[in-house]
């Protein structure tokens, strides 16, 4: 099921799972902490998150605990990083070529990305399930 892709085209859950840690672990990166990606959280990424195309790159062959080990492990920096931060720190405006942003704005837009992507992956779950079971 994590490798399934629908018929009619579209990401699998496996390339959705991975995709959400890779955006969790980018806006960490460089919108609250404002610097590189750790290179031990780097290894977490084999793949780029997209293809040539600007398309999701397809993620294949991984079981789905390792996929939650993935999530589990970008989760636990984020929490370690917002922990100790003064509140000073969490709602200072960090100012990127493109837009401004706070770190509370950021978990905001993290937990709205998150949330669209379990609709489709519940989605997903049900056609799945729907197909094994004719």
């Amino acid at each position: 099921m994590v490798d399934h892709e629908p018929p009619l085209g579209g990401n699998s859950i496996g390339t959705l799972l991975y995709h959400i840690a890779a955006i969790e672990t980018d806006w960490l990166f460089t919108e609250i902490l404002e610097r590189e990606i750790a290179p031990e959280v780097m290894k977490l990424f084999p793949v780029d998150v997209r293809d040539a195309r600007g398309r999701l790159s397809r993620v294949r062959g991984l079981s789905l605990a390792r996929h939650r080990q993935r999530l589990r492990a970008v989760r636990d920096v984020l929490l370690d990083a917002l922990r100790g931060m003064p509140v000073e720190e969490y709602c200072r405006v960090r100012c990127l070529p493109e837009y401004r942003v706070t770190p509370a704005w950021v978990l905001h837009h993290l937990a709205q990305h998150e949330a669209e992507h379990r609709g489709q992956i519940t989605d997903l779950r049900r056609r799945f399930e729907g197909l094994s079971s004719t």
